[in-house]
């Protein structure tokens, strides 16, 4: 995968532009579904990351790109469950996490703004 440009709400992937988060499964990229996570928002003053999204388990490394600034909450149930499963859970600014987009067996959860 090529990124071919990224900026505080928009990144280029492979020549397709993204304006919303997105999720790198396999390298498949889909959008992140945050609906089931705005229940918890008012405790957070954001919408955070919570296990009743569909998180890409499926790898041996997570990388959470938790803003261009870090400001994406994770919640606690999430880190829980990627120990339980035996995955490596990294949390990381966007832009650090985009050095690890073609990294082997890693899937990576991108939140493209704050």
């Amino acid at each position: 995968m090529k990124i071919n440009s990224y900026s505080f709400g928009s990144i280029i992937i492979d020549g397709q532009k993204y304006e919303k988060d997105i999720i790198i499964d396999q390298r498949k990229i889909k959008k992140r579904k945050k609906k089931a996570s705005k229940q918890f928002r008012s405790n957070f003053d954001h919408t955070p990351l919570s296990i009743w999204e569909n998180i890409p388990w499926n790898c041996k490394t997570l990388i959470i790109g938790t803003g261009n600034n870090g400001a994406l909450p994770v919640m606690e149930e999430v880190r829980e469950k990627a120990r339980k499963k035996g995955i490596k859970l990294v949390l990381m600014t966007t832009p650090e996490a985009l050095k690890h987009i073609n990294d082997a067996d890693t899937n990576l959860i991108l939140h493209l703004t704050c």
